[in-house]
């Protein structure tokens, strides 16, 4: 079912939301592939409800068996939006805020924030196991191209009683595309576009006998070089340097050893190769200069990352109440960065060059031991070696930035009872132990779910959550960022309370308050001027609270025709921090609200038309709250039309009125862009 939200930021705050609250529409409509009948009765409900997930509790279950709130996109979803990465799949999905991302192109550098917290504190998770970058922190989820890609899950409000660290604000996992049973498929697909995008990918995905395999390849490029304005500095100009080249290829083999074991082998490949146009330098006063970088029409990055894991699945005793889960993993990611810059003196021009090798393990028995008790249980290792340098062209001469070594180790546990009818009540705990940490971190949780009748179901969670300083926050020896080995790890305590109210038979209503508070706050604490050539080091610097709400709405307003609107309100106020002035401020880039609206029809043959709004509200982009972006609404058409059983025609036209503006600052948007592309399913 095609899920088509609308975003529309109101430029309200939490105290100012209730009203627009109950406009919130989200939800999903079913596909012509899963639709069975003509008339979709019922579906838009029970296609929600239904839809399966992974992370509320670390085993297979759906979102109505969660306490949590928990949203889904679909591969199909993302197929009729026209998504190419997964950083782009999320931008219609409530509870997530896009804003800190480095433009609106494809391979544009990603930034998620959840419930207050920045990119570095949301957890991502590739088919259930960490991928997050520990040398620097977080994931750029602008290098998964979604073709491989069955759904996404965005979790808020934090996950470290199952996942361990960096989940203060959430977890976002991506599920992989499984071998299709019973027979062989191939889907091959071509895209034009704006500024010379183009992009070809093959999937083909069977089972024979005993073995099943899915093996792909996507191919995207583009140019984007679009005319561009900056009114805060005064520019207009033509964003040169912007190219991106994709080259990404993904293999997975599954051996169903009898009818009890499954061996399942699972390896991507994710490389681009992109230029860095830098931003256009803003006046900032006091300082002369600042936010963006000076343009450049030579800065190149470079990313090449292998994950791989082989996973074993064994189904216990007689029945399929135990299964026991075993995955190892290994993972490279190696990032270059060219500063091609014209510099006086030219010498400053260097190559940053960053190696992340890693290996985990991770052991997972989930056992339904009554008819009304369960529990998951496990423990989990991960180790890794991050080696950073930078080395200067005009002299050769090479620099350590940092060298070093995590690993992390944790047992955890989740019971889930319902000794009341209609009650639903978890228990989770783990235990986590660090080599870059002073001291352990244990993560408790509670969550409870109440069906008062068919209709409304009650639901409340507690969630303690940690982060540790990640190795360029603890031991950096750049010359101009210097690391601070005496951080403390990052603390965080999620609340929520939420209602899930069907509307009769044509829609569903999701509602969620929330409060997340993340305590030793680590941050870049900039020395203005320079001392010695140093511009500063990082510093844990207070405590930040997060009130807010997310809703979600998805409707079936006629036959075939299907409305969406989700809301998502922020208002993440600093209370403590090493700054006077920043005390009751609002939390860079993390306060934004934003609603998603839209309007689709589609019927059982597979025709689909949609028309999305996605709109911002404004949101300071310094933690005193002197500097701020507007909002901005876009609308988006896209339509999907079946030429015959085996050819789909796709097309879509994003940012219809061509609304300028800026996610990040000096970081301009594409404004109005095409694509179209061409399917072929055998």
């Amino acid at each position: 079912m095609i899920n088509i939200i609308f975003n529309f930021r109101l430029g309200m705050k939490f105290a100012a939301s209730m009203t627009a609250i109950l406009g919130i529409l989200y939800g999903y409509s079913a596909t012509a592939a899963e639709a069975k009948d003509p008339d979709i009765e019922l579906t838009v409900i029970e296609k929600l409800l239904n839809e399966p997930v992974y992370s509320p509790f670390r085993r297979e279950g759906t979102v109505k068996d969660s306490t949590r709130p928990i949203y889904v996109i679909t591969g199909e979803e993302m197929e009729a939006q026209g998504a190419r990465t997964v950083r782009e799949a999320l931008k219609f999905l409530p509870g997530i805020l896009g804003d800190g991302t480095v433009g609106t192109e494809p391979h544009a550098l990603s930034g998620q924030f959840i419930r207050g917290s920045n990119t570095n504190q949301v957890l991502i998770l590739l088919d259930g196991r960490p991928i997050n970058n520990l040398g620097s922190g977080g994931f750029d989820l602008s290098e998964f191209t979604t073709s491989n890609i069955e759904r996404v899950e965005v979790l808020p409000g934090g996950g470290s009683t199952l996942y361990g660290s960096d989940a203060i604000g959430g977890v976002i996992n991506i599920i992989t595309r499984r071998p299709t049973p019973g027979k062989v498929t191939t889907d091959a697909k071509v895209n034009f576009g704006s500024y010379g995008l183009n992009q070809q990918s093959i999937q083909s995905s069977g089972k024979t006998g005993n073995i099943g395999w899915v093996v792909g390849y996507n191919r995207t490029q583009g140019k984007y070089n679009y005319p561009f304005s900056i009114p805060e500095a005064n520019f207009r100009g033509v964003r040169k340097n912007n190219d991106a080249l994709y080259n990404n290829f993904n293999v997975k083999l599954e051996a169903d050893l009898d009818d009890r074991n499954t061996l399942t082998l699972s390896s991507l490949y994710l490389g681009k190769d992109q230029g860095v146009p830098g931003g256009v330098p803003i006046l900032v006063p006091r300082f002369g200069q600042g936010s963006g970088n000076v343009l450049t029409d030579k800065n190149r990055k470079y990313t090449d990352q292998i994950l791989s894991d082989l996973t074993w699945n064994s189904k216990l005793g007689d029945g399929n109440d135990s299964l026991l889960t075993a995955r190892f993993y290994v993972d490279f990611i190696n990032t270059r960065f060219d500063s091609n810059s014209v510099t006086i003196p030219p010498q400053f021009n260097r190559r940053f060059e960053t190696k992340q090798s890693s290996y985990g393990f991770q052991a997972t028995h989930s056992w339904q031991f009554s008819k009304n008790q369960s529990v998951v249980y496990g423990f989990d290792y991960r180790n890794v070696n991050v080696n950073s340098s930078a080395i200067r062209f005009a002299t050769g001469a090479k620099t350590l930035n940092y060298d070093d070594n995590i690993g992390q180790g944790a047992i955890f546990a989740r019971y889930e009872t319902s000794f009341i009818p209609n009650v639903k009540l978890n228990l989770g705990l783990r235990q986590d132990f660090n080599t870059l940490a002073s001291d352990g971190a244990t993560s408790p949780s509670v969550g409870a779910k109440w069906d008062i009748s068919n209709s409304t179901t009650l639901r409340a969670n507690y969630i303690k959550n940690f982060r540790v300083p990640t190795v360029a926050n603890l031991f950096n020896l750049s010359p101009t960022n210097i690391g601070n080995p005496n951080l403390r790890p990052e603390r965080g305590d999620s609340y929520d309370i939420g209602i899930d109210q069907k509307l009769g038979d044509i829609g569903l209503l999701r509602l969620t308050f929330f409060q997340n508070n993340i305590s030793d706050v680590i941050a870049f604490k900039s020395i203005r001027p320079a001392i010695n050539g140093v511009t500063g080091t990082w510093e844990n610097i207070g405590l930040v609270e997060t009130t807010g709400i997310e809703a979600a709405l998805n409707l079936q307003i006629a036959k075939n025709i299907y409305a969406f609107v989700n809301y998502t309100a922020n208002d993440p106020r600093i209370k403590k921090s090493s700054n006077p002035a920043e005390i009751n401020k609002e939390l860079r880039f993390a306060g934004a609200d934003k609603l998603n609206l839209g309007l689709s029809y589609e019927n059982t043959q597979g025709w689909y038309f949609g028309l999305l709004m996605n709109s911002l509200g404004g949101y300071p982009t310094n933690n005193t709250n002197t500097e701020s972006l507007a909002g901005y609404t876009t609308f988006d058409a896209k339509t999907r039309i079946p030429l015959s059983q085996t050819f789909t025609l796709n097309a879509s036209v994003d940012n219809i009125f061509n609304q300028r503006y800026q996610l990040f600052p000096g970081f301009p948007d594409a404004g109005r862009v095409f694509q179209v592309g061409l399917s072929a399913n055998f």
